[in-house]
């Protein structure tokens, strides 16, 4: 019989060749994260009660996602948007990652320059959600920046530095070695107060996510007076500005002179209009505010942001930026007008209820969060696990947003009137 010649084929001897796995690296910097994100960990609680407890209702009003229904302007704008794409006409395929201009046009027109803000069409760039631009915008600014939060703080904050490397490991209070933490409590009436120690990077939300306080004109003032003199970065997150009660209050960090040159602006769609499962939101980067490179050259943050977002980013939907276009409406105003008043109304509901309770509360006058002391010799886990088994009504523990949380406790009016009034029935119970 002949011998095969299969047996000396290159593809022969490669297949007996002895392999080895891969070692497949991961970003080490994930495993520095707390335990569980902060919503992860309520959905988690909730779950395991709910198995434990089948059939029994609850409230929740912890995540702050709205739940009334999309503003009527918007939602035919989306309509006819979508009856469009089923023309040649008036179908659209990539749009532009930076958003169409007549919504960008809008934005600038009635957010900023209306309120005296030099602010660009060109300016402004739409995304799908603040939450993702304040974590992104760290793709352009430098490693070895020193980072500002207040504390309490909202999580992605912090998370999204953790994950980028920018800070140490976590203590045993929660806090990031790398981070400098400024308290905003009642002891210091919720104002955050300016570093003692230089920084570069400085996150504020205002009104604020999770405390609801305010900021005026005067601490916003000293906030840029820092910056330009530091020569540091503001990343103002003011996604609920609509929230603002008082005429006199500033929206916009813009509104603040001196703003421009050290400041970049986040927006969102999400609570004024309802567009937390529509996805749509702005970054705000003013043309002339420059960082630094390497080599000491001044490099300007607009070009370098709307470089990533051509890299990075597809740009939202056609059919959605149409819907945000319709809040510029008149009508689109007005039913996002009566939307946060009634949002607003909700909070007036849950903070004299609580007051009436005798607790100490805070927030729910210019912001849907009301910001609750918890009872005495009950830390913030604690009280969330007593409403949640005792009053079946879901909140956020303070804790949760950073050290100098702890004791307080979060409620978001973010929910239907029923269920608020309900909610205040059960905690009165206790």
């Amino acid at each position: 019989m002949e011998e095969s010649h299969q047996l000396n084929t290159p593809h022969t001897k490669m297949r007996r060749r002895k392999t080895t796995n891969s070692v497949v690296q991961v970003n080490g910097n994930y495993l520095k994260l707390k335990a569980g994100y902060l919503f992860p960990e309520i959905s988690r609680r909730v779950k395991a009660f709910s198995d434990a407890n089948p059939g029994t209702e609850l409230i929740r009003l912890g995540i702050g996602d709205v739940t009334e229904p999309l503003p009527e302007a918007c939602r035919e704008a989306m309509k006819a948007a979508v009856d469009a794409m089923g023309t040649t006409a008036g179908f659209h395929g990539y749009g532009p990652e930076q958003g169409y201009n007549w919504l960008r046009e809008a934005i600038a027109r009635q957010d900023f320059q209306a309120r005296g803000c030099q602010v660009s069409a060109e300016e402004i760039f739409v995304s799908d959600g603040s939450k993702c631009d304040s974590s992104n915008i760290l793709d352009i600014l430098g490693e070895g920046n020193r980072i500002a939060v207040t504390d309490p703080v909202y999580p992605v904050y912090v998370d999204s530095n953790v994950m980028a490397g920018r800070t140490g490991e976590a203590q045993e209070d929660g806090c990031y070695e790398g981070l400098t933490y400024l308290a905003i409590n009642a002891a210091n009436n919720f104002e955050a107060q300016l570093p003692d120690q230089a920084v570069d990077l400085i996150y504020l939300c205002f009104p604020n996510n999770p405390t609801g306080a305010v900021a005026n004109r005067k601490q916003l003032e000293r906030w840029v007076n820092f910056a330009r003199e530091h020569k540091a970065l503001i990343l103002f997150d003011a996604a609920y500005e609509a929230f603002i009660q008082d005429p006199e209050l500033p929206h916009s960090i813009y509104e603040i002179e001196g703003a421009r040159e050290c400041a970049i602006e986040f927006r969102s769609f999400s609570k004024n209009a309802g567009f937390t499962g529509t996805r749509c939101a702005y970054t705000v980067v003013p043309k002339g505010l420059t960082g630094k490179a390497a080599n000491g050259e001044d490099v300007e943050l607009w070009k370098l942001w709307n470089r990533r977002q051509s890299t990075k980013f597809n740009g939202v939907s056609y059919i959605v930026q149409r819907g945000a276009e319709a809040v510029y409406s008149a009508a689109g105003q007005a039913q996002v007008k009566a939307l946060v008043s009634f949002y607003m109304e909700n909070a007036a509901i849950i903070r004299g209820e609580l007051t009436t309770l005798g607790l100490t509360v805070y927030g729910g006058e210019h912001a849907p969060y009301v910001w609750i002391k918890t009872p005495e010799g009950i830390d913030s886990w604690g009280f969330f696990d007593q409403l949640l088994e005792r009053a079946h009504v879901v909140g956020t523990p303070g804790s949760g947003f950073g050290a100098a949380g702890e004791g307080y406790f979060r409620l978001s009016a973010f929910n239907s009137r029923a269920n608020v009034q309900a909610a205040m029935g059960r905690i009165a119970a206790l």
